[in-house]
């Protein structure tokens, strides 16, 4: 059964996205954009979206990316991608209960370390909440640059744990603060060297903004 991922790459389906291009498997990538880029009246053709009703027969609250596999239905990103390296990744999945339990440790640390404080250093257009937010980020790269020590990736290899962490770094990535963090700094740019990760980027920026 072929997997189906809904979402456009200007949003975190980039990172199940990313992760696909790592494995290299076939899958089929159904485009949906958010609401909220279209305008206010939207024309009766417009694309399909996250407020489309075919889309929220997949994921009623209406969010990307969503995933189906037969009968298995993911909304969540991180989930997704951990579905995905579980089930498909090889050596970019877990070998083991020990290391299943770390890269869902590293999920959570992304979704509630990381994600919540880079993100609204890239999106808010208040320079105070920009800063305050970084403040609040330093944590989390601490742990990171700390645990980075003596390593190149997350675990003993590149694994789906790096793409999730480092898809929520990179929200934060262009502000100073991280000139603080070199071991950070380096990891990132060894992720975002990849050419999986090259693709997708390059796919994100051939969409319209």
């Amino acid at each position: 059964m072929m997997l189906t991922l809904y979402g456009c790459y200007r949003s975190r389906a980039s990172r199940p996205l990313w992760l696909l291009g790592e494995i290299g498997m076939g899958f089929t990538h159904v485009p949906v954009i958010q609401a909220y880029r279209l305008p206010e009246h939207k024309a009766p053709d417009a694309p399909l979206n996250s407020q489309s009703p075919e889309f929220l027969a997949v994921n009623p609250i209406g969010q990307i990316p969503a995933m189906v596999e037969g009968d298995l239905v993911l909304t969540e990103s991180l989930a997704i991608c951990l579905h995905i390296a579980r089930a498909h990744g090889g050596a970019l999945g877990p070998q083991g209960l020990a290391e299943a339990a770390l890269m869902e440790n590293w999920a959570l640390f992304a979704a509630t370390a990381i994600e919540p404080h880079s993100l609204p250093i890239l999106m808010s257009q208040d320079a105070g909440e920009r800063e305050a937010e970084a403040a609040k980020l330093a944590r989390g790269l601490a742990r990171l640059e700390a645990h980075l020590a003596g390593r190149d990736w997350l675990l003993d290899r590149f694994t789906v744990a790096d793409v999730m962490v480092a898809e929520c770094v990179r929200y934060g990535q262009a502000h100073p603060m991280m000139q603080g963090y070199p071991l950070v700094s380096d990891w990132l740019s060894r992720a975002q060297a990849r050419p999986a990760f090259q693709s997708m980027w390059a796919a994100r920026l051939a969409e319209p903004a």
